[in-house]
């Protein structure tokens, strides 16, 4: 398989085929227009100092300031982050926001490390990139394994370093910090928003689809309890050391519960006999309405696409799925909602905050929500429109929206 950011380009030459975009402009598109990579130096709780690889990519700002996460994860890679940001370019267009795309990255796991060295670690990489970020330049916000308390110590840090509060340098933050109500479940509840309105035209019944996560973290859980409210089905849960498998419906803030108290859904249970442990690999096999990958990169691939029974898969994992292996699931009928607009939730209320931080007016849960569902809709209307009755995917149509919407910013200000 090629690596991950070859993966990313494929889906740029992808769309290009169907619109008139100059070369010129193309090659623009694939490669980053920044990349800074450096080792964060960390005093540990041991008096010991520890070297970390971090990385910040800032890949187009044709349509303004880059924006993007910041992951802390063990197997975080240059691949990894160019990628990531690559996404969050096209993510960005797809929502319609005036931003371009960026992404950060720790090579650590921060379950090993205490509570000051996950500080001290943070604070490290705000320090080494500051130069890089700015509330007109460039906007991180959390991503795997990072939080709005991480972001606190982040804005804060720059805070110190420029010797002046900036609330919009960083989004994510806690709300009593500057941070939006309604950012804690935006990415799951945007992928709701998408499910939702598309419901008819995918053929999913009015009640009790039944849905398959796996991957249980923050945009899992809020997608999760949404649909359970709304009346879907979730049959299946999963998180990288097992998963649960019950067909007569699963509560999700009881196995939210057990995962918070235990750390894992490993041995988790359910009061029914039908319910059963497995894998994570057999989890994606079962058969479902809806399959959700909220985990990582390249889930679903060219060796167990076929195994894949679901009617529709929602990303709300970043490249969850391959480029090969959507061809295997558009041959079986499957639709994919990619994950670059069914994820886009997360940075759209985060738009939100930095709005609000520039302006100082905060707006209610509500108005938020509202905002959010009102994007999300209107561009799962225009994904549908643009690829129904055509020859090519739910995918291939949303990366032409928004390669189209790029190559006329960067052609605007030729």
């Amino acid at each position: 398989m090629s690596s991950t950011f070859q993966q990313a380009i494929r889906r740029l030459h992808d769309a290009a085929q169907y619109l008139s975009i100059p070369q010129e402009l193309l090659q623009q598109l694939e490669v980053p227009q920044e990349l800074t990579s450096v080792h964060l130096r960390v005093r540990m709780d041991d008096g010991s100092i520890r070297l970390f690889p971090a990385w910040r990519c800032r890949y187009n700002d044709g349509r303004g300031p880059t924006k993007g996460g910041i992951r802390f994860h063990p197997d975080v890679s240059i691949d990894e982050v160019m990628s990531l940001a690559f996404w969050m370019t096209f993510k960005c267009a797809v929502a319609g926001l005036p931003y371009g795309g960026a992404k950060g990255g720790i090579q650590v796991d921060p379950k090993s490390l205490s509570e000051r060295e996950l500080e001290r670690l943070s604070r490290s990489y705000i320090r080494a990139f500051s130069h890089v970020i700015g509330p007109d330049r460039d906007i991180p916000a959390p991503d795997v394994n990072t939080n709005a308390k991480i972001m606190a110590w982040m804005s804060d840090e720059y805070a110190t370093l420029r010797g002046a509060a900036c609330p919009a340098v960083i989004t994510g933050k806690p709300v009593p910090l500057g941070g939006s109500l309604g950012r804690d479940d935006a990415t799951g509840r945007g992928g709701f928003y998408v499910i939702e309105e598309l419901k008819e035209q995918l053929g999913l019944p009015e009640k009790g689809a039944r849905v398959i996560f796996q991957g249980f973290g923050n945009a899992a859980y809020a997608c999760a309890l949404l649909m359970h409210e709304a009346g879907y089905k979730i049959i299946g849960a999963s998180d990288s050391k097992g998963a649960l498998y019950d067909e007569t419906g699963i509560d999700p803030v009881l196995l939210m519960e057990y995962k918070r108290k235990h750390g894992t859904l490993q041995g988790a249970k359910s009061s029914v006999e039908s319910a059963r442990s497995m894998s994570n690999a057999e989890l994606l096999t079962q058969a479902c309405d809806i399959l959700v990958p909220a985990a990582l990169e390249n889930q679903i691939r060219e060796d167990n696409a076929a195994q894949v029974k679901a009617r529709v898969i929602l990303e709300l994992a970043n490249g969850p799925t391959t480029a090969e292996a959507d061809a295997i699931l558009e041959s079986n009928g499957i639709v994919v909602l990619p994950d670059i607009l069914a994820n886009a939730g997360g940075v759209t209320v985060s738009y939100f905050e930095w709005v609000q931080g520039r302006t100082g007016m905060y707006w209610t849960e509500e108005e938020v929500h509202t905002r959010l569902k009102e994007i999300m809709q209107r561009e799962a209307r225009l994904m549908w429109d643009r690829q129904e009755g055509k020859e090519f995917s739910t995918r291939k149509a949303i990366y032409v929206i928004a390669l189209d919407r790029l190559s006329k910013a960067l052609q605007a200000a030729m």
